[in-house]
């Protein structure tokens, strides 16, 4: 893809009903709105042309246009339930661009829920999309702090523990097993027609960036809202 034609929409889904952290897209870290930390990231870019929020709920909607994103649109209730795949929504996204004429080259989804992540991560995710004409879709990685074959285990009925994933030879240290990585939610870039063909994201041929795990944190409860104000308030990403 030629790099100074392409043009890359970001969008961050967020739905009103959060239940492990309630109003969690709204709630303040470091002095503003959760969701306002991703947008402020992809209006940072070099890359991103349009920064769009896609939500059921008319305060996050105010929320993300005081932002300074778009919210054209207010996602179907039916799709902001807590059983509705967000990759439905993806779809809708893209749909409601398609069919108002606006085309768009790459896709990038950027959740509120990373808070730490800086705006070259998302570049980053959008180049090695773009310097790869096989790809499907990037997706974002850290380097993972447990194995299933070493320091992972399942429990029985019993109670009694097992290795996840028992390797063919027996591994004394961590450092023996194959490296492995966890997915973040720092962004995830995919080319739009693969989003409206395919059924999941792992479907397609998808590549990774590697973000430091400092940058990788995911909200997912009070404690990780309390770590990320700490981690902002500290200054530790800015080193």
């Amino acid at each position: 893809m030629d790099k100074k034609k392409l043009k890359v929409y970001g969008f961050i889904f967020a739905r009103g009903g959060s239940k492990g952290v309630k109003n969690k897209n709204i709630r303040v870290i470091a002095g503003k709105p959760l969701i306002a930390h991703a947008i402020d990231a992809a209006l940072k870019t070099r890359l991103v042309e349009r920064v769009i929020v896609s939500t059921d709920s008319e305060l996050i909607a105010e929320t993300a246009i005081d932002a300074g994103a778009e919210v054209p649109f207010l996602r179907p209730d039916f799709l902001a339930s807590d059983t509705s795949p967000e990759w439905l929504s993806w779809q809708h996204a893209v749909k409601f661009f398609m069919d108002t004429g606006h085309n768009f080259d790459i896709f990038v989804s950027i959740p509120a829920t990373s808070p730490l992540r800086k705006p070259e991560d998302i570049d980053r995710c959008i180049n090695a999309l773009a310097d790869d004409e096989n790809a499907d879709g990037v997706i974002s990685v850290c380097p993972s702090v447990r194995h299933p074959a070493f320091n992972m285990v399942v429990l029985d009925q019993r109670g009694y523990a097992s290795v996840a994933a028992p390797a063919e030879r027996n591994i004394a240290r961590r450092q023996d097993v194959p490296k492995m990585y966890d997915i973040t939610t720092v962004a995830y870039a995919a080319k739009p027609e693969f989003i409206l063909k395919a059924s999941s994201f792992m479907e397609g041929r998808i590549r990774t960036i590697e973000v430091p795990q400092q940058r990788a944190l995911d909200i997912d409860s009070e404690f990780d809202l309390k770590l990320a104000e700490l981690i902002i308030k500290s200054g530790l990403l800015k080193e």
